[in-house]
């Protein structure tokens, strides 16, 4: 597989969607269904997991945008 990106861009992309796959499982949970569940409202799932997520994907931009240094 021939890519313009370097190997370091690439790990670092890597990193980055690790990184938005747990800010995704954070906001995962038992949904509220018939009955009233008040995790729905829990301070990891609305908030916790969302700023991972987001951070997530301005490292992406990072990894994406980065240029290594020429020896």
């Amino acid at each position: 597989m021939n890519s313009n990106l370097p190997k370091l861009n690439m790990i670092l992309i890597a990193i980055s969607f690790l990184i938005i796959v747990v800010g995704f499982a954070l906001m995962i949970g038992a949904p509220s269904g018939e009955t009233y569940n008040p995790d729905i409202f829990s301070v990891r799932r609305i908030t916790i997991g969302p700023m991972i997520s987001l951070f997530g994907f301005c490292a992406m931009v990072v990894a994406i945008l980065y240029k290594p240094k020429k020896k």
